[in-house]
């Protein structure tokens, strides 16, 4: 999902959107979301349906990491001992709250696509995508720093079983 989110994604990178689909997911304002789709929609190829396809498709994406990370969050906490289950019990819960945050983000990025731009929709939309954020990095931190714990505790063979 990775490489197609990335392949789908690829044309919304332009001079005033390096970033793609995260400057959307970034725009708090409505002037900003306007430089977005307008940067999307100007050139030779109207991107704005790329955009809206690369939304589409995050709905299934959202669904593999929030999954993944919730399921590999829980194993790590089974294998561990003291404050860290109980942080692992709690992060892994965030990882699916980030999977339905990653929902209305989606929303909102699809209204503004759709010419429903409003500057409740963007800031909306971004704070969905900062706490997002948020939520999955602690989840994918957490589980490097569980399998580090994990190695060195002689647990990964009992984990992988």
């Amino acid at each position: 999902m990775i490489g197609v989110m990335t392949m789908t994604g690829a044309p919304l990178k332009t001079a005033a959107t390096p970033k793609g689909i995260l400057d959307l997911e970034f725009a708090n304002t409505v002037t900003k979301t306007t430089i977005v789709t307008t940067a999307w929609a100007q050139g030779p190829v109207d991107n704005t349906r790329a955009a809206k396809i690369n939304t589409y498709l995050d709905f299934i994406f959202l669904v593999f990491y929030a999954s993944f990370l919730f399921f590999t969050c829980k194993k790590i906490a089974r294998n561990s001992k003291g404050a860290f289950i109980k942080a692992g019990m709690l992060i892994a819960k965030g990882a699916l709250f980030a999977g339905f945050l990653d929902i209305l983000e989606n929303i909102g990025m699809l209204l503004t696509l759709s010419g429903h731009s409003s500057g409740t929709i963007a800031l909306f939309t971004t704070t969905c995508s900062v706490v997002k954020w948020g939520l999955a990095l602690l989840a994918v931190m957490y589980c490097l720093v569980g399998l580090i714990y994990l190695l060195s505790q002689q647990k990964l063979r009992s984990l992988l079983a």
